[in-house]
C-alpha cells in the first residue's frame, strides 16, 4: 500500500480525481486528493493574492499536517509547480513525483512563460477582459487536448471548473541551488515518451530535468483522470509500488 496525494490541474478540484481515487482505494492505497486554495470547494479562498507560494505551502501543511510519508505526490498538468515546490521543500516525506501529461518546471520559469506566445496573449486578454485582472477563465481547447472525453464527460468539467488564480499561471517557481534527489516519473497523455527523450538529447533546458526520468505513456486527451481513469488509476499504483 502506498500513500497517495493527487494535485488537480488547473481550474479543478479533489472532485477530478473521484474515479481515480476510488479506483486507488480499491487497489489498498491511501489516497488525498487534494483542492489547492482559492479552487473548486475552497473558491471562496480565491483572491489576487493567492499564488505560485499558496499553492506550495498549502500543499506542504496538508502533507505535514496529517503527518504523511514515503508520499507518492501526483501532480496533473499545471499542478506540476506546486507538487514541484513541495517536493523541494520535504523531500523527506516524498519518495516520489509523479508527472501526468506535464513534468518539473525549471527554477525562475512560470506556467505562463511555458506556453507559446499566443496563448499567453489569448490568457492575458482572458483575464482583462472576464477574469477582473486576476482570475483566469476556463479556456477552450484543441480536439487533441479533449480526445477520450464524452460530450457529458466535457460538460461536466466546464460545469465544475472555477477561474483559475492568475497569480499561480504568472509567478515563477523558484529552487534551490541543490534540488533534492526525488524521483520522477511522467505519465504522458498528449505527447510520447519518445518526443521526451529527443528533446532532453536536444539540449532544450525546458526538459532537461526530465533526463533519467521513469516514462510511461497512456494515449489520450489532457484530462486522462477523467477519459481513462481507471487505466490511470491502474499505471500509478504499478509506479507507486
Amino acid at each position: 500500500m502506498a500513500t497517495i496525494v493527487l494535485v488537480p490541474g488547473f481550474w479543478l478540484g479533489a472532485w477530478a480525481w473521484e474515479d481515480v481515487t476510488r479506483e486507488l482505494r480499491e487497489l489498498g492505497h491511501d489516497v488525498h486528493p487534494v483542492t489547492l486554495p482559492g479552487l473548486a470547494d475552497r473558491a471562496a479562498e480565491a483572491g489576487p493574492e493567492v499564488g505560485v507560494e499558496s499553492h506550495i505551502a498549502d500543499l506542504v501543511g496538508r502533507i505535514e499536517g496529517n503527518d504523511l510519508r514515503d508520499v507518492v505526490l501526483v501532480g496533473h498538468s499545471g499542478g506540476n509547480v506546486p507538487v514541484t515546490g513541495a517536493a523541494d521543500r520535504v523531500p523527506d516525506r516524498v519518495a516520489r513525483v509523479v508527472y501526468v501529461d506535464a513534468g518539473p518546471m525549471p527554477s525562475g520559469m512560470s506556467v505562463l512563460d511555458s506556453n507559446p506566445p499566443e496563448v499567453q496573449a489569448e490568457w492575458r486578454k482572458a483575464v482583462e477582459a472576464d477574469g477582473d485582472g486576476w482570475r483566469l477563465p476556463l479556456p477552450e481547447f484543441g480536439a487533441e487536448d479533449l480526445a477520450g472525453l464524452s460530450d457529458e464527460q466535457l460538460a461536466r468539467m466546464r460545469a465544475m471548473s472555477t477561474p483559475q488564480p492568475f497569480a499561480t499561471v504568472t509567478q515563477a517557481l523558484q529552487r534551490p541551488d541543490a534540488v533534492p534527489d526525488v524521483p520522477i516519473s511522467v505519465i504522458a497523455s498528449t505527447f510520447t515518451p519518445e518526443e521526451v527523450k529527443a528533446l532532453v538529447d536536444a539540449g532544450i533546458p525546458m526538459f532537461a530535468l526530465l533526463a533519467g526520468a521513469d516514462l510511461h505513456h497512456l494515449p489520450t486527451g489532457h484530462w486522462p483522470m477523467f477519459s481513462r481513469p481507471a487505466d490511470l488509476a491502474a499505471m500509478l499504483s504499478d509506479i507507486a509500488g
